[in-house]
């Protein structure tokens, strides 16, 4: 089990360290001692380990081994019961001192509240030391009254912290006042009267977020798990209600809270780099830079390859005029300089300029060329720093052409240097920079720059020239997929870009969508045309012919019935009236039907035989949405597929002949699909009667025409019929699944 943590894939793997940590129990010190520090090693906050741990060697009377594991856990665990059990060592180890070992206990206590007093499970802690504080030996009057004093303050502070036993404390503190003086007692009771309120109050708000807290949580990576997201979306709530002062104290305890808080909330959320930076920088907000700078040493110790918390911690030393602190934290990203990233020699690129001038950033870019994962981002961005910030466009010219020769594979630095060249007017250069890079770039890798260079010609030739490379542009890229299948022919499509400008457009929306549309519906005559003509009239892919990994699952997809994709209608639910978006956008976005089909093959595979039965029960639709009420009548009438492959997966034929005819119908025809109730699902629905009758009657009436009559389309309705006539466990349950929303569904579409 021990050699499971050891490898990366399972470092985190939470059951085995559980497991772990019961099996160190019930082993020797000696043999428990490697597995707590493997445990701790990868879990530092985990307070349960450490309380696990040091109570092992406190069990030996190993003193000295004690103190040392509570100096390394007690400040990064503000957990009570971990420190309640340092009280019991402090107890234990000054139990024969006599006064000096109360003393020493007091103080310990005293330290105790001061880190986790305002924990709002630290009442037992209050209750004990005050218990402690009344049986302190009094050897003179002197010493009694000091003792009342002491506790009365102790009584005092604990009332005033919201905690669950805030109200058994504030009892004992009037039992307390009243036993010393009732005359002294009204006036001290009164004054801390409206204080326990306010607690009391900010108790009841507080334990709203606690209670949500799984306690026994271990700091793991976030991993997207839904459990993980409401423990971080409840601890930012507890966070942001700590921060607001509820109870309106000074801005001192207040702070102190709020530390207290984040302290305990990094003991769970200890790999998540938003929680360290929102901690340092409230810290810097308020004024306590240094403690800020301790913050992201301490991140930076936990997420040592968190290059965000780096730039956010070199960014809060040069605000500060730290220019070397910063400095070194620029140097520890790049490293050695051969594994260095593009992006860390940019910003240190961009540090020098602003720390020690032109000549050193200039000296370190020619340095960084020469590395072997310089990319030409690096060209890019030295280049635009000496055009905008230097305003030296020579230099910067010379930086994109250098480039250029290491890079005129790349479409992303060819479109950057003609951006740059377009800052300058160049027209002559931008055209000659098109032709080197469209000569060398294949056909499939130079879409952009094809585009580019046609947008460019649109703003800075003249008609000749614009439509010269619109032709070349179609005839270089119309065997590519990339392009959409760019035709032969010219297309309407094209005036509209040429004679659009920004959001204004030489024709309506409705004109757009109707030439999408079109454009959609050519496409797929075409790939229907390449299907047909396939030798020997197969149809499938090379995937469905694949013989590799063949189940009986494959033979049951095979029935499903497709939805006939050649028949979609371009549907936008965003888009507003005025609001358009160019036919090459449109168009180039839709997915391929080869796509698509071999994505609902893939589902298909992987599905179990139940779901694929259920697949094959569900209608034809058309239009965007389904009608809600029909499928949940079809899920109604459907019996889930309980065995293996053995199972009949109905066939086209046996789909009911509303869904079939649904998909024999294009969506484009508009033309109103039969409900599957039918009329009599309306006359049912709109027949009122004239008389009451008699509750027998109707049982009976609806008994007899429950297997022949349609289902209605309420399924509300539904969910009563099968409850009075003793519907299968499995309609129940997929009836109530959907009663949260079935109801409001009806209503609206009746």
């Amino acid at each position: 089990m021990a050699d499971n943590l050891d490898n990366n894939n399972d470092k985190y793997y939470v059951e085995a360290a559980e497991i772990l940590a019961n099996e160190a129990l019930h082993l020797a010190i000696t043999e428990a001692i490697p597995i707590y520090e493997q445990l701790l090693a990868i879990y530092p906050t985990a307070a349960k380990f450490w309380k696990q741990y040091v109570e092992a060697q406190m069990a030996v009377n190993n003193d000295d081994a004690t103190k040392q594991i509570f100096s390394r856990c007690l400040m990064i665990c503000p957990q009570v019961p971990l420190w309640r059990c340092y009280i019991r060592f402090i107890k234990k180890v000054n139990e024969k001192k006599g006064f000096d070992g109360q003393e020493e206990t007091r103080k310990a206590f005293d330290y105790m509240l001061n880190c986790v007093g305002a924990d709002v499970a630290s009442g037992p802690v209050w209750l004990e030391y005050i218990n402690f504080l009344k049986s302190l030996p009094a050897r003179s009057a002197q010493d009694e009254t000091h003792r009342m004093t002491a506790v009365r303050k102790a009584y005092q502070k604990a009332i005033i912290t919201p905690t669950h036993n805030v109200e058994q404390l504030w009892k004992e503190y009037e039992n307390f006042e009243n036993s010393v003086s009732r005359v002294l007692a009204k006036g001290l009771i009164s004054e801390f009267q409206p204080k326990f309120n306010s607690a009391r109050a900010v108790y009841r708000e507080r334990k709203k977020y606690v209670d949500e807290i799984d306690w026994n949580m271990l700091a793991v990576p976030p991993t997207g798990s839904c459990k993980e997201e409401q423990q971080w979306m409840t601890w930012k709530k507890l966070l942001a209600f700590e921060k607001g002062n509820p109870q309106r104290i000074d801005s001192v305890s207040s702070n102190k809270r709020f530390v207290f808080a984040y302290e305990q909330c990094l003991m769970y959320l200890y790999h998540y780099p938003d929680i360290w930076y929102d901690y340092a920088s409230w810290h810097a907000k308020s004024g306590s830079v240094d403690s800020a700078i301790k913050v992201y040493q301490r991140a930076l110790k936990a997420l040592p390859g968190s290059e965000m918390l780096k730039y956010a911690y070199a960014e809060l030393e040069e605000s500060r005029g730290a220019v070397q602190p910063a400095k070194k934290i620029y140097e520890s990203l790049l490293g050695d300089g051969v594994n260095a990233t593009a992006l860390s020699h940019i910003q240190f690129i961009r540090f020098l300029r602003r720390s020690e001038g032109v000549e050193a950033a200039r000296k370190y870019f020619l340095d960084a060329r020469k590395s072997p994962k310089c990319t030409y981002h690096v060209y890019v961005a030295y280049a635009m720093m000496s055009f905008c910030l230097d305003k030296d466009p020579k230099v910067a010219h010379n930086i994109f052409e250098a480039g250029l020769k290491r890079f005129m594979h790349e479409p992303g630095y060819i479109l950057e240097y003609a951006d740059f060249l377009s800052r300058l007017n160049d027209d002559r250069n931008i055209r000659a920079l098109f032709e080197r890079a469209l000569n060398s770039l294949p056909p499939e890798e130079s879409v952009e720059v094809w585009k580019r260079f046609a947008q460019f010609e649109q703003t800075y030739g003249d008609l000749a020239s614009m439509l010269k490379v619109e032709q070349r542009r179609k005839e270089a890229l119309w065997r590519t997929s990339d392009d959409g299948g760019v035709a032969q022919e010219g297309s309407l499509q094209e005036v509209i870009s040429r004679y659009s400008f920004m959001d204004l457009w030489p024709c309506s929306s409705k004109d757009l969508d109707n030439l999408a549309r079109q454009a959609w519906l050519t496409m797929n005559m075409n790939r229907k045309a390449e299907k047909s003509n396939v030798p020997n009239g197969g149809t499938t892919t090379g995937e469905e012919k694949s013989t590799s990994g063949v189940t009986p699952m494959l033979d049951q997809s095979s029935k499903v019935i497709y939805p006939d994709i050649t028949q979609m209608m371009i549907y936008e639910p965003g888009q507003k009236q005025g609001s358009t978006t160019p036919p090459s956008e449109i168009i180039g976005g839709l997915p391929t039907v080869s796509t698509t089909m071999s994505t609902f093959d893939g589902i298909l595979k992987a599905a179990p035989p139940a779901l694929v039965a259920f697949i094959a029960n569900l209608p034809a639709i058309e239009g965007p949405a389904p009608d809600v009420d029909f499928v949940l009548s079809i899920c109604l009438q459907s019996n889930p597929v309980t065995g293996q492959a053995s199972k009949h997966v109905p066939s086209a034929g046996q789909v009911p002949a509303v869904a079939a005819s649904g998909m024999s119908e294009p969506s484009g025809t508009h033309k109103a699909r039969p409900a599957p109730s039918g009329s009599s699902v309306r006359m049912a629905r709109d027949r009122q009667p004239g008389k009451r009758k008699d509750a027998e009657r109707q049982d009976d009436d609806e008994t007899a025409s429950m297997q022949s009559a349609p289902l209605p389309k309420d399924a509300f309705r539904l969910r009563q019929l099968q409850k009075a006539h003793g519907g299968s466990a499995s309609q129940t349950g997929s009836t109530s699944y959907g009663s949260a929303f079935s109801g409001e569904q009806s209503g609206s579409t009746s």
